[in-house]
């Protein structure tokens, strides 16, 4: 199982990574910011999916190692633990920038933003699926990388919605809320695989 989820793992961080490539090189031939901030922010989630990938090949080089006592285990629910703690500050970063353009609306370029939501959105999709399975949850590490991919997946989401509504209605706040109430559900998410990582770093009862 574990050796499956490494391997989901590591597919999952060359397609993010490649998405996130292409969408900065995008954007700079084409001078869009919305492509840009796009691939800038796929690069957290690189990082943080990266993360879960080398502490499945940490674990997996030092498993029956006598130096690690209580097993190998705990490496993967410090990843998931850090991994989660990344994307909180996402999450924080994407409310304050929210709520920022919610008093201080810029003008959106919807087709072109769409266009990228859209593209987003069939990565986040592809990837959620090749992580997801239904013994997930017991493993902290896999569990929040497949959380990062879901909180993507929701913002494109609602982002689509929002900007599709925003375009036809000149509703540039819309675009604010949405970001909102993603930062939100996304912070909730986050922490709830802090509380049981880290429950299982300190061998805490459940």
């Amino acid at each position: 199982m574990q050796r499956s989820n490494e391997f989901k793992t590591q597919v999952v961080v060359y397609l993010t990574a490649l998405t996130m490539v292409v969408e900065i090189a995008a954007g700079y031939l084409t001078n869009s910011m919305a492509l840009l901030a796009d691939g800038f922010h796929m690069a957290s989630h690189v990082f943080a999916l990266g993360l879960s990938w080398i502490a499945y090949r940490f674990s997996r080089k030092y498993e029956g190692n006598p130096v690690f006592k209580s097993g190998t285990g705990k490496i993967l629910s410090l990843a998931g633990y850090t991994s989660a703690i990344i994307l909180l500050i996402i999450a924080i970063l994407m409310a304050y920038e929210s709520v920022n353009r919610f008093f201080h609306p810029k003008e959106i370029r919807f087709q072109e933003a769409i266009g990228v939501a859209i593209i987003g959105l069939a990565v986040n999709l592809i990837s959620a699926l090749i992580l997801h399975h239904k013994e997930e949850h017991k493993d902290h590490n896999i569990h929040a990388a497949y959380i990062h991919v879901l909180s993507d997946t929701l913002t494109s989401v609602t982002a689509i919605i929002a900007l599709t509504a925003g375009m036809f209605w000149n509703m540039y706040a819309l675009d604010a809320i949405s970001g909102i109430l993603s930062s939100i559900v996304i912070s909730k998410w986050a922490v709830d695989i802090i509380v049981n990582s880290g429950r299982d770093l300190l061998d805490l009862r459940k």
